[in-house]
Order: structure tokens, then sequence, then C-alpha cells
């Protein structure tokens, strides 16, 4: 177990040193590996709206919170984030400074490999794996073990050769998706992507089409529930109802497009609202501040002009 633990810690120092050796300064990057970003943060941001994508978020040094309907998320270097769908939260890093800087890699989950991967999983182990009927959770945070924190360096080490990322880059994010479906996160991961994914997939497409108006009884039969059944497992697996859903995933994307520079009326009708008035009053009953005196207050705070 000693060593074992030595080995992981001098793995995620591997790790730690590609981050710092490739983004020096503060800033989110993309690398040439599709799907995966670097990011340092120097300094303290409070929680603000946001939408996660599905993806893993690891850290490796400082520490990062998201909060999903109240339900406060704190993880650092000894838990990565899981997020299997899409989902308004608001997310800040609460402890960054220039001496001590939030650290971390971003891996979007691609849902067709984690389809595959969950499918040839499920078919392997047999039952016991499967996750049939039951509603995906929603974030989820899981340890760093063996098989996450190697695949994780094994990806990454492969930014120092471009011949190596074009010829292994697919197989590695291969891997360290199998990781992720096999570690403490897993169970919520392949109910997201397996057999029964029907939430995941209602949450995807509410995802993509805010602007119209789509009812439960319109999402329970595209995916063949009666309402009651859709309503209570929709509630299981994101703590909000459907209803709740909508409303904070245009709320929070309203309030990204504010952050952006877009006025508040932009901002509402490009999410769905026909009038500035109720998203005004929405938005305050969320927030507890209008959208301008919110976005000026934010501005003080983050030193935006």
């Amino acid at each position: 177990m000693k060593v074992f633990c030595q080995l992981k810690s001098m793995s995620k120092e591997q790790i730690k040193a590609i981050i710092e050796r490739r983004l020096p300064a503060a800033g989110l990057v993309d690398t040439a590996l599709r799907g995966v970003q670097l990011f340092r943060v120097t300094e303290a941001m409070p929680c603000a709206p946001a939408v996660y994508e599905p993806a893993v978020v690891a850290i490796l040094n400082g520490t990062k919170e998201a909060i999903l309907d109240g339900e406060h998320h704190i993880y650092d270097c000894d838990n990565y984030l899981l997020c299997p769908m899409t989902l308004p939260v608001e997310a800040g890093t609460p402890q960054a400074s220039e001496e001590d800087p939030l650290l971390g890699v971003v891996i979007t989950l691609e849902p067709r490999m984690m389809r595959e991967l969950t499918m040839e999983i499920e078919s392997a182990a047999g039952s016991g794996r499967q996750s049939r009927g039951v509603a995906p959770s929603a974030l989820a945070l899981a340890s760093w073990d063996a098989g996450f924190t190697e695949a994780l360096l094994r990806l990454l080490e492969l930014l120092e050769n471009s011949v190596d990322l074009e010829v292994l880059g697919p197989g590695r994010l291969r891997e360290l998706c199998y990781a992720v479906l096999m570690g403490e996160a897993g169970t919520a991961a392949r109910r997201a992507f397996g057999v029964g994914n029907e939430i995941a997939r209602t949450i995807d497409y509410l995802s993509n089409h805010l602007t119209e108006q789509v009812t439960i009884d319109d999402m329970a039969d595209n995916v063949g529930m009666s309402r009651a059944v859709f309503h209570r497992r929709f509630k299981e697996a994101t703590t909000m109802s459907p209803i709740q859903f909508v409303k904070s995933m245009r709320l929070n994307n309203a309030a990204m497009k504010i952050a952006e520079g877009k006025t508040v009326s932009e901002a509402a009708w490009e999410v769905g609202y026909q009038s500035s008035s109720q998203f005004s009053r929405e938005f305050k009953r969320i927030y507890g501040q209008s959208p301008r005196q919110w976005s000026h207050d934010r501005q003080l705070t983050t030193g935006v002009a």
C-alpha cells in the first residue's frame, strides 16, 4: 500500500509538471488532444452561474467548488469530479492565488465513446455491471485510484511528442474513459451512458432546445414513461424537477451571456424569454439580485471593467 501511494504521488507530480510547463500563466487552453483542456487560475473567484457539459475535471493543485441546487461539491487533488450530463451549476475557485494557483485538466466526455465502452463493460461483466432502469446521478466525486492516475498521466505525456499523440491519442483517451467507468464514479457514468439512459438523453435534448417550449408530458412521451415516473426519475438524477432544470439552464446561460457583455434583453431573448421583465423577476428570485445589479457586482468582484 505504501509503495502504491508513493507511485501515485509521483504520477500526480508528473502530471502537475506537465501542466505548469505548458501553462505558466493564468488561462484555459485547448491542447492538441481533442476535448482536453488545461487551466491555471491565480485569483479567488466566487461561485457564479455556469453550465457544465459532460466532462471529468481533475485538480492537481488547489481547490475548486461546484454548487448544484444548493449542494456544494468541493474537490481537490484527492478527488476528481465527474459531470455525466449537461447541468446548470454555480462554480468558483474560493482559494486560488498567484502563490497557490488552481491547476487542473478538463476532459470532455464524448457520448459515443462512453456509450460504446459502457456497453462493452456491461456485456463483459454480465448483469452485475448493468444499470437498467436506474436514473443517472448528477455530479459525482471519485478518488484518484491507480487506474485513473496512470491513464491521465499516459494521456498528457502524449503532448510531448506529436507522432505519439497522432497515433496513440484516441486509444489513450479511451483508456482514461474506461478508468472513469471502472472507478468510484463509474456507476454514475454507466447510468448516464448505458442502457436506460432516458433522463440523460432528455437533458441533452433540452440543453440544445432551450428556446423552445417543451412540456413535461412531451418529455415523458418522448422516452416512453408516464408523467409521474418521468418526474420522479428526473428529480432523482438532477435533484431538480424538469421545470426547475429548464429554468436554471436558461438563467445560467443568460447570466453567462451577460457576463460576456450581452445586454439583459439580448441575453433573455437568446435563452427563450419573451419578456425581459419576467426574466428579471426569475433571475432575482434565483440569484437575489436583478440581472444588472448582479452584473455590476460581479465586475467589481472580478475586476472586470
